[in-house]
Order: structure tokens, then C-alpha cells, then sequence
């Protein structure tokens, strides 16, 4: 897993969902949580943060805070996820299967990132 392709990868990959964020801002908002206030903030927020830590991931000096962010970022998102199953709503439409494995999707997230701390 030291294969420095799978961190541009990673890196490439929150970059793209934080930009995501802004070019498509009511796809995020739909999911959110009921309970949780302001989602448009919300929704940019995370956006800024997928970014931000996207790009931290490339640099040798930021790649463990990145990493950290990463985790933390994505055991906060269970919370989405988890909502989502909460009812036909809430889940934007999409099926309860795929709405199911998206949570184990979560933690080899979390994994993937974990991986790479102990090569910066």
C-alpha cells in the first residue's frame, strides 16, 4: 500500500468530490441531515474540506495532518449515511442496498487512508 500512485489517487479523489460540492451543491443538500443547521454552509464546508485535504495529501509536510482530516472527515460523514437510511426521503432516492454498503465503504476509506501515515 506504499504505492505512491494510490495517495495521488486518494488525493485526486477528495479534490474532485470537494469541487463537486460547488458545481453541484443541491445534490449534497438533499442528503442532509434534518438536525444539522444551515446545510448550504454545511454543504460548502465540506467541500472546502475535501479540497484542502486533497491537496495536503501531496505535500510530505501535510500528508499526516490530510491523513487525520481524512478519517475524521469521513467518521463525521457516517452521519449522512447513516441518515439516509432513515427513511424513502431521506435516501435521495437511491436504493437501500447500495445506501447499505456505502458504510463499510466508509471505513476502508478510512483504511486506505490510514495505510499511508505510516510512510510520510
Amino acid at each position: 500500500m506504499s504505492n505512491p500512485l494510490g495517495l495521488y489517487i486518494m488525493a485526486g479523489m477528495y479534490i474532485l468530490a470537494g469541487l463537486m460540492h460547488f458545481v453541484k451543491p443541491k445534490m449534497y443538500m438533499r442528503i442532509m441531515p434534518r438536525y444539522m443547521p444551515n446545510h448550504k454552509f454545511l454543504v460548502l464546508l465540506s467541500g472546502i474540506a475535501e479540497i484542502v485535504l486533497g491537496v495536503a495529501l501531496l505535500f510530505s509536510e501535510t500528508k499526516a495532518f490530510a491523513i487525520y482530516g481524512i478519517i475524521a472527515m469521513l467518521v463525521v460523514f457516517l452521519l449522512v449515511h447513516f441518515y439516509m437510511l432513515s427513511g424513502e426521503k431521506a435516501s435521495a432516492g437511491i436504493p437501500k442496498w447500495i445506501l447499505i454498503l456505502r458504510i463499510p465503504l466508509q471505513f476502508l476509506l478510512m483504511y486506505w487512508a490510514w495505510v499511508y501515515l505510516e510512510y510520510h
